[in-house]
């Protein structure tokens, strides 16, 4: 895995994905454990986001830090990607610098372009289409619920097209995680893609299904997932349309009593479960909603594992960074 890119997990096999989870166990372990482990020491990294972030950022930042590195984060004004500089041109002047590069932003197209003219591994830490390094947090904590991942059903529950629910897709089609993503007709996944996701899927004995039923949808369900309804950097007049189009898939703790009695409730963050941030207060106004995705019941409740998942995007981006940048795996971190 050395070298290489993370820019979907499409590109990777199911033993790939597995190896990434196995290797972020241990570092969650020696990380609890208080042991250090700089095996990058000296090593140089550069964050490029074009969209701001609270995880992603702080979780490749340790993840550098711990693993000795020193890192660089060039925010939405911090760098000339795009504006004065071309895409291709930044990715050859930063690979003369730094040993990785993440990038947070927009079209896959960008990240895309960054890896095919960098030298040095590139890392998705979100685009539009897909956000890999979250996924992995995912199961990683589904498999600490529930101590396996095959056979397990995960329902995704909103705007199925958006970049979580096509990554959660992928990831489920290549770990034979049983997958449904349940909301509005209007909002589901391109058809080539969930096909494209079904092969893979028959291939781990899992299935691939598209609802627009809640019920239906979470019956036997171990995960329920949910996102926010208007991502980063969507028209803000777009939210009366998503809240018509969406209100029926909030995640409520009925819904969740409709799953299997042991279900968890996951969440990529942030959420809009209450009225203490500016946007939910907004919203509050304009649309008279105290909550928006998932109910505050749900998300404070022991269903919810929200901030396990939360921290295990540390752990899953550090597996992904040593991973692809280490010549000495094996040696150092047995498995």
């Amino acid at each position: 895995m050395q070298g290489r890119d993370l820019l979907k997990l499409l590109d990777y096999s199911s033993d790939d994905i597995l190896y990434l989870l196995a290797l972020a166990k241990k570092f969650k372990e020696l990380k609890h454990q208080g042991v250090p482990h700089r095996y990058l020491q000296g090593k140089n990294i550069a964050l490029i986001f074009e969209k701001d972030s609270t995880r992603t950022r702080c979780a490749f930042e340790v993840a550098g830090y711990d693993l000795g590195m020193n890192v660089t984060y060039l925010g939405p004004t911090g760098s000339q990607l795009g504006k004065k500089e071309s895409i291709a041109d930044t990715a050859r002047v930063l690979s003369r610098m730094y040993d990785g590069i993440e990038y947070r932003g927009f079209g896959q197209e960008i990240v895309e372009t960054l890896a095919e003219y960098a030298t040095v591994p590139v890392w998705n830490g979100l685009t539009d289409s897909y956000h890999p390094t979250q996924m992995l947090a995912d199961v990683m904590t589904m498999e600490e619920n529930f101590g396996r991942i095959k056979g397990l059903k995960l329902v995704f529950m909103g705007d199925v097209r958006n970049n979580i629910g096509n990554s959660l897709m992928v990831i489920c089609a290549k770990l034979g995680i049983n997958f449904v993503g349940c909301g509005p007709k209007d909002l589901w996944t391109d058809q080539a893609f969930v096909e494209q996701c079904r092969e893979i899927a028959n291939t781990q004995g899992s299935t691939i299904e598209l609802s627009d039923n809640p019920a239906t949808a979470v019956a036997g369900a171990h995960a329920i997932y949910t996102d926010v309804w208007l991502s980063m950097g969507e028209d803000p007049n777009l939210w009366s349309d998503r809240i018509n189009l969406l209100k029926p898939y909030q995640v409520t703790m009925e819904l969740m009593n409709q799953a299997d009695p042991g279900a968890i409730f996951l969440h990529c963050l942030p959420a809009f479960h209450d009225l203490n941030t500016s946007i939910g207060r907004d919203v509050h106004a304009k649309f008279g909603l105290p909550e928006l995705e998932v109910t505050n019941e749900v998300f404070e409740s022991p269903k919810s594992k929200v901030f396990d998942e939360a921290e295990n995007r540390l752990h899953t981006i550090k597996a992904v960074i040593y991973a692809t940048m280490s010549d000495n795996r094996q040696e150092e971190v047995a498995l």
